[in-house]
């Protein structure tokens, strides 16, 4: 029999939809699942943007250009610049979700056996990503006790060896909801520019910030240009998940002009989504600032229900919608499976990512959870009610 690939056997299973099987088991029960392992938001997409796809008069819906549209790059250097982000439509490659940013950035600056380091834990998909491009990932851990603040810069510099070619940190993080600040980043600026490094920031949650913290993004440090790459995404920013729409974008003019060569190779992306997306682009600001709102005050909810859990510890999010909490469990994937298969209240369950799966560490976050409080406070009451009476209950 024909066997596949070793590099396809080596590619990790996703701790967010490893579950689903359990999940839908538990549905034709006749048990409602609320679903705290995705980062899929309840917040309506901006109606500007789905009413462009359906008011267009496209008669031939054909190939767009590599690079994405035109207008639309325009529009997002314009959009950038409001941010103090300053770069050219020539700096920006449209992609097909942030995740085709992704593999694209690493198959352009990496060969195969070499190496990116990136704190851990970390969105799980960039294992996935890696794996894909014959890159190996080398984690450095951050930990729940500091709140998941970047390690001391002297564990990077432990690491980086002749096959190093990058960092890459996810800002605001996914998943623990840690934003950097301006320090961190400069420092990270500083090391990258000693080694002469490539530093990958994924800033798909920028609009996503708390407490009064801004988001500082790496290319507003000086003298960075040639070194940063941004990944980036409409998906979380209007509640667009869907569309699949990224973006790369750098002022290192070898990097876009090879990445431009993989975006080639998949000729372009998707017509109709770069419309919506363009469109997105005129979003008031008042939605981010209510969307802003509103996730605070699931945020507080949350982390407040949590806290008052017996042995649950969670580290407070600063960005995005997601946070790691630690249980008094030896294996959060045998709960999270138990949750699913074994325990209901009033015929309704959680799901939740097991975060082990978020590390590359071997061992690591084996009792922590990832929660995604991306559901409306009803819901988020009942979870933590759910969660409460489960870890009661579970023996093991």
């Amino acid at each position: 029999m024909p066997s596949v690939s070793k590099k396809g056997r080596s590619m990790p299973e996703s701790p967010i939809r490893k579950l689903v099987p359990f999940a839908e088991a538990a549905k034709k029960r006749g048990v409602q699942v609320i679903h705290l392992n995705i980062g899929q938001p309840d917040i309506k997409t901006p109606q500007i943007a789905l009413d462009a796809v359906k008011n267009n008069t496209i008669d031939v819906l054909a190939y767009s250009r590599t690079e994405g549209s035109e207008t639309y790059r325009e529009k997002l250097a314009a959009y950038y610049g409001k941010h103090q982000i300053h770069v050219a439509a020539s700096d920006i490659i449209v992609t097909t979700g942030g995740s085709e940013a992704l593999s694209f950035a690493m198959g352009s600056i990496a060969d195969i056996g070499d190496e990116i380091i990136i704190p851990e834990p970390f969105y799980a998909n960039y294992n996935g990503f890696a794996t894909g491009s014959g890159v190996t990932v080398v984690p450095v851990v951050s930990d729940i006790s500091t709140n998941f603040a970047l390690p001391p810069i002297e564990e990077f510099e432990k690491l980086i060896s002749s096959k190093t070619k990058a960092i890459l940190i996810c800002n605001p993080g996914n998943p623990t909801g840690y934003l950097y600040s301006k320090e961190e980043i400069q420092k990270l600026a500083a090391i990258v520019k000693k080694h002469n490094l490539f530093l990958i920031a994924d800033e798909v949650y920028r609009e996503f910030t708390y407490d009064g913290k801004q988001h500082y993004s790496i290319l507003q440090e000086s003298g960075l240009a040639e070194h940063a790459i941004i990944i980036d995404s409409v998906s979380k920013r209007y509640s667009m998940c869907g569309a699949r729409i990224g973006c790369l974008v750098s002022k290192n003019r070898e990097f876009i002009q090879t990445a431009l060569k993989f975006a080639q190779a998949r000729l372009s992306p998707p017509t109709y989504a770069q419309i919506a997306a363009e469109a997105a682009l005129e979003t008031k600001e008042q939605y981010f600032a209510d969307v802003k709102e509103e996730y605070v005050s699931r945020r507080n909810l949350l982390i407040a229900g949590l806290e008052k859990i017996e042995g649950v510890t969670v580290a407070k999010p600063q960005g995005a919608f997601y946070c790691i909490a630690a249980l008094p469990v030896k294996d959060a994937d045998a709960f999270a499976q138990w949750l699913l298969e074994k325990f209901e209240v009033d015929r309704t369950t959680v799901m939740v990512a097991p975060a082990a799966g978020f590390y590359a560490t071997k061992g690591l976050g084996k009792n922590q959870i990832r929660i995604a409080y991306v559901l409306d406070k009803d819901n988020l009451n009942k979870a933590i009610h759910i969660l409460e009476s489960a870890l009661k209950s579970y023996d093991a």
